[in-house]
C-alpha cells in the first residue's frame, strides 16, 4: 500500500518578492520532503521509494470548474478582467502564468480525491483555497479546490455525504457559503474566532476558538467535534484542510499549537477517518512565515502523520 502524493512544479510561478503570500512554499515544502526521505534518495536501506507514489497532476478543466464556478466569473479569471493590487479581494497581481498554476492546484486536489478513492489516503502538497466564492476570489484564493473537488464527488462518483473537515486557522467561509444549500456535503471548520474572514459565514459546524488556543484546549476540541460529526453525518469521504496558520510561529494564526500538536491534528484525523472505513485527500491549507524552512517542517507534518499512517494500515494487512 504505497502513500500517493499529488505535487506539480508549477505549483509554485513568478512571484512580487515582498508579496505577504509564500508562493515559493510548495517548492519549498517538496524539496523538505524529499529530505525527510520521501523519495528514499538519503539511504540506500531507507525503502521509502515504496511507500510513496508521487502523482503529476493536470490543470482543472473548464467543466470541472463550471460546477462550482460562475461562467461569468471563470471567464474574467482567464481573461484577467480582475484587479491587480493587494487590496483587491484575491490579495493576488494577476498573470498567465498565476492562472495556470491555480488550475494545476485545483487539478492536483482533483488527482489527490481519485487517487484516495483508490488508495483511502492520498495528499496534495498544495490546495485548501477555501476562501473563493463561485463568483468572485477572496483571501488569497482565487479557485476553491475543496468545492470543486466535493462537486466532482457528487457528480461523477455519485457519493451523497461528503464531509470537509477544515482546521485552517481562518475560517472556510467560501466553501461554507458555496454549500449551505446541499445537504450532501457537511462543512466543519475549526478556526480563531478574531482572524480573516471578520464576516463569517454559517458552516454546518462552526466552532470559533480563542486566540492562543494551545495543543491539548484544541486536540480535545477537534476529537470531540470530529467524532459526533463522524457519528451523526456518517461520510462517505472526508476532504481535509490542513493549515499550518495555527501554529504558534505563524505571523496570521494567533493561536499556539506547537509543531508536535501539529503533527497530532493531523493524525488524529486521518486516523479516525482510516480506521471507520472513510476515504481521506488532504490538503496543505494556509501557512504563512517569512522563514519559508519552518514554514515547509509545519506542512510537512500532514505528510509525516499520513506515512507513518499508511505504514501502521500495511503492517496489520487484511483483516
Amino acid at each position: 500500500m504505497t502513500l500517493p502524493i499529488v505535487h506539480h512544479p508549477g505549483y509554485s510561478c513568478e512571484w512580487p518578492q515582498r508579496h505577504p503570500f509564500p508562493m515559493a512554499k510548495f517548492r519549498i515544502l517538496r524539496e523538505r520532503l524529499s529530505a525527510l526521505g520521501f523519495d528514499g534518495r538519503d539511504d540506500a536501506h531507507d525503502d521509502s521509494c515504496e511507500k510513496v507514489r508521487w502523482i503529476t497532476p493536470s490543470p482543472a478543466t473548464s467543466e470541472a470548474l463550471l460546477r462550482t464556478h460562475t461562467a461569468d466569473y471563470l471567464q474574467r479569471f482567464y481573461l484577467g478582467e480582475v484587479s491587480t493590487t493587494r487590496r483587491t479581494p484575491s490579495g493576488f497581481p494577476w498573470s498567465p502564468a498565476l492562472v495556470e498554476r491555480t488550475l494545476l492546484e485545483v487539478g492536483g486536489t482533483l488527482a489527490t480525491v481519485e487517487a484516495a478513492l483508490e488508495n483511502g489516503l492520498a495528499l496534495n502538497s498544495a490546495g485548501g483555497t477555501h476562501h473563493a466564492y463561485a463568483d468572485r476570489a477572496s483571501g488569497y484564493c482565487l479557485l476553491n479546490d475543496l468545492a470543486v473537488a466535493a462537486h466532482c464527488l457528487l457528480a461523477e462518483h455519485r457519493l451523497e455525504r461528503i464531509l470537509i473537515v477544515d482546521c485552517d486557522v481562518h475560517q472556510g467561509d467560501g466553501t461554507a457559503w458555496i454549500f449551505r444549500d446541499e445537504p450532501r456535503v457537511f462543512t466543519l471548520s475549526l478556526h480563531g474566532e478574531a482572524n480573516f474572514p471578520f464576516e463569517k459565514r454559517h458552516s454546518d459546524r462552526d466552532v470559533a476558538l480563542p486566540r492562543g488556543t494551545d495543543d491539548s484546549a484544541y486536540m480535545a476540541c477537534l476529537e470531540r467535534e470530529l467524532d459526533e460529526v463522524l457519528n451523526a453525518f456518517r461520510p462517505q469521504f472526508v476532504l481535509f484542510d490542513a493549515g499550518a496558520d495555527v501554529h504558534e510561529g505563524d505571523r496570521l494564526g494567533h493561536f499556539s499549537l506547537t509543531t508536535d500538536g501539529l503533527y497530532r491534528r493531523d493524525a488524529f484525523v486521518l486516523t479516525r477517518c482510516r480506521r471507520l472505513g472513510i476515504p481521506v485527500a488532504g490538503v496543505i491549507g494556509g501557512g504563512y512565515d517569512r522563514d519559508l524552512e519552518a514554514l515547509a517542517d509545519r506542512h510537512a507534518q500532514l505528510f509525516l502523520a499520513a506515512l507513518a499512517l499508511n505504514s501502521e494500515l500495511r503492517n496489520e494487512g487484511p483483516g
